[in-house]
């Protein structure tokens, strides 16, 4: 799918967690068109000023397609309780880049969220379309109920976050447990700049704050053609063993059924996290 409340029981279906509960491992056949940000490294020292890449791609493969400025609805910045200072943003030829200064030691958390946009999939595409975000049996079978003549039109948002490790943050430094905020928002439970190859990256989803159950996440390392697939527990918590070096890209998509609009049939929230493994 390129870059791009109602019946959210449905869309979370036990089908999907009875399917995928826990880890499995699986190959990727063409990705959704993910957005993420990523730092140009993951480690700087205090004083230092970095460029942070935002980027589209299908599949976690290199960056692909630059965002828009006008795309861009917010961004924030933490270290600890300080807010972090953005400068000029630059369009560059595959990615929006955002510069940001950090002052001080300590984990770096930096989110993006894009203004929502409206799209039609051909009906032929949206099977593909399920394949790529995990979609439940639930969420298939609402779709072949609709009469014909079917329409997809949906209504989608993108959610972003990243981090980065700014000298020897103290041992008390949990910025990086504490969410930015964001409408849809994976919030990592260890710090995710001190992963190790074989280290488990257990996280939490939250929407609008509170956790998302049933919700389906694939852990992608940079390059690779497998995931690694789990689903949010009763309180959005999943868990999964980053099992190669590397940037990882950790996504997900919570669509729903949209009924009374004028203008589309769905609406969807995106959300990706870049972590490093070293």
């Amino acid at each position: 799918m390129n870059e791009g409340e109602c019946g959210a029981g449905w869309v979370k279906g036990m089908a999907a967690v009875s399917l995928f509960f826990g880890i499995t491992l699986g190959m990727v056949t063409g990705q959704a068109h993910d957005t993420w940000l990523q730092p140009e490294r993951f480690a700087a020292t205090p004083g230092a000023t970095l460029m942070l890449d935002l980027t589209s791609a299908d599949g976690f493969v290199g960056f692909e397609t630059a965002i828009k400025p006008e795309r861009v609805a917010r961004t924030v910045g933490r270290m600890g309780a300080v807010e972090l200072k953005f400068g000029v943003v630059v369009s560059a030829e595959r990615t929006l880049r955002f510069p940001v200064t950090v002052t001080r030691p300590g984990v770096a958390v930096v989110g993006v969220e894009l203004t929502s946009r409206l799209l039609e999939l051909e009906p032929g595409k949206i099977e593909t379309y399920f394949r790529e975000i995990h979609a439940s049996d639930e969420l298939r079978e609402v779709w072949a109920a609709v009469p014909a003549p079917r329409r997809w039109r949906e209504n989608y948002a993108k959610h972003t976050k990243t981090f980065v490790r700014v000298g020897e943050p103290a041992a008390e430094d949990r910025a990086w447990a504490e969410p930015l905020g964001l409408v849809l928002e994976i919030v990592p439970e260890r710090d995710p700049t001190m992963l190790r190859e074989g280290d488990a990256l257990p996280v939490r989803v939250l929407r609008g704050g509170q956790p998302l159950a049933g919700f389906v996440l694939g852990y992608v390392s940079s390059g690779e053609t497998r995931e690694h697939v789990a689903v949010t527990d009763a309180e959005g918590r999943a868990t999964a063993r980053l099992d190669a070096k590397g940037a990882w890209l950790v996504h997900g998509t919570d669509l729903r059924r949209v009924t009374g609009a004028d203008d589309r049939e769905w609406e969807s929230d995106f959300t990706t996290m870049v972590v490093e493994v070293r």
